[in-house]
């Protein structure tokens, strides 16, 4: 795999059960910088540093964490979540089992596209392209299971891939495909 694409994670979204059920009222009055209004959202949000995450907190007990740079990272604040809603009484799963949603990544091809060429090249049933409504030409790959938008300034976003490797090898799949066709 060659790493010409300097592929940076931007984003991993990963979701997980840490407790049966959850009070929000008692855990936006514990956690400061906790925020739960029901009447805009059934979810109380949760932000944390090092690392930086963001959670979405469910009464049905589930968790959804954004905002990680890794996967890694999710695994950290996640367990740092438990460890404080133990803190103030709220007993959680141990071990839970956390499922990574979406990975959002970017990536530089370093040369400029000629994004008309690149749609035409491609095929039109796996590519969107309408440049007066988005910049970007929407390229839906199938193995692996990942959507990359493709930028005229060489700039690529892959997102839905559930690894890193997913959107390592989605970026290696465009690079392929554009130099065959002679438009890299």
């Amino acid at each position: 795999m060659s790493n010409e694409s300097n592929l940076k994670i931007e984003n991993v979204v990963a979701s997980t059960k840490l407790a049966e059920e959850f009070d929000l009222n008692l855990i936006v009055e514990k956690f400061q910088t906790a925020e739960y209004n029901k009447q805009k959202f059934p979810g109380l949000v949760y932000r944390v540093s090092d690392p930086k995450a963001a959670f979405l907190v469910f009464t049905s007990g589930k968790v959804v964490c954004t905002g990680a740079k890794n996967v890694a990272d999710v695994h950290t604040v996640i367990g740092n979540m438990a460890k404080k809603l133990n803190s103030i009484g709220i007993k959680t799963i141990e071990n839970p089992d956390i499922a990574v949603q979406n990975i959002v990544a970017s990536a530089d091809l370093k040369a400029v596209l000629n994004l008309n060429a690149i749609a035409i090249g491609l095929g039109l049933e796996n590519i969107e392209y309408e440049p007066e409504q988005f910049p970007g030409l929407v390229y839906r790959i199938s193995d692996p299971k990942v959507v990359v938008l493709i930028f005229s300034s060489g700039k690529l976003v892959v997102t839905g891939g559930k690894t890193p490797d997913d959107c390592a090898r989605g970026v290696e799949v465009v690079r392929e495909q554009l130099d065959n066709m002679g438009l890299l």
